[in-house]
């Protein structure tokens, strides 16, 4: 099913979710189709449970060919359960950003460049990936909505932060 995704503005979206405890529940495979099925609909990177106003610590991500993210190489379809981010290096590298939480605006964000996250899957197997690039960046991302971070909170120039438009007024806009 689609949910709604809350906006920026939203309380809920500042909150910081819970661990997951069951991961046999019928409520956590319903999450994670309903993710799913919302991020797919919104064209989305990678969408956090409580973006759609669950305080559970479970985030989707992955993507090939994404048209809010034309350049961008491919990630694999994952499922994070209770994540735990350890960068390798506090090297940080900045990129633009933009959120289904917060829809028409784009930011250039530091985030580290190179890290490892380890998790569980939705069998409750743990598992780890060593990651860079866009996929460190999306994960990032879509971790800090688990502790009640958007992306917004970490631009530090602000001259690169605002609407699609009038950022890129030669490019046609991405959806969000």
């Amino acid at each position: 099913m689609i949910r709604e995704v809350l906006r920026m503005g939203d309380p809920r979206l500042l909150r910081v979710a819970q661990p997951v405890r069951d991961f046999s529940s019928a409520e956590l495979k319903a999450l994670l189709q309903d993710m799913r099925d919302t991020m797919a609909h919104l064209d989305g990177a990678g969408l956090a449970a409580p973006q759609i106003g669950v305080d559970l610590r479970v985030v989707i991500f992955g993507c090939a060919a994404n048209p809010r993210y034309p350049d961008a190489p491919s990630v694999p379809d994952t499922v994070l359960i209770n994540p735990e981010l350890m960068p390798f290096v506090d090297e940080e590298e900045e990129g633009w950003e933009g959120c289904l939480s917060v829809p028409g605006l784009r930011g250039v964000v530091p985030r580290w460049q190179r890290l490892r996250y380890a998790g569980f899957d939705e069998q409750g197997r743990r598992f780890e990936r060593d990651v860079s690039g866009f996929h460190a960046r999306v994960v990032q991302h879509e971790c800090d909505h688990l502790d009640g971070i958007l992306y917004p909170m970490r631009v530090r120039d602000f001259t690169r932060f605002g609407f699609i438009e009038e950022l890129f007024p030669d490019q046609p806009p991405p959806s969000d």
